[in-house]
């Protein structure tokens, strides 16, 4: 992959993936003994839940532009 070549969009999800490995990590360094596990299971769910959340946000906020550049097509619409 050329980190180069990226959008913003995909350089900003790339960003986050390495702070949210760094902060793992950092958390997993100081977790005690018997407790890692446990602790970077719920900081990997948590972080990956927000990722998700962000990226998903970011596609959409592109998909809504991309509509408002084009204008809105006319006609009817079902709503079934």
């Amino acid at each position: 992959m050329n980190f180069k070549e990226l959008t913003p969009e995909e350089r900003l999800v790339a960003e986050q993936a390495v702070l949210n490995l760094r902060s793992l990590n950092e958390a997993c360094d100081v977790a005690t003994d018997g407790t890692v596990l446990a602790i970077a299971e719920k900081i990997a769910v948590e972080q990956g839940c927000e990722l998700t959340r962000r990226t998903l946000q970011a596609s959409v906020n592109r998909q809504t532009k991309a509509v408002e550049k084009k204008g809105r097509r006319s006609g009817r619409v079902r709503a079934d």
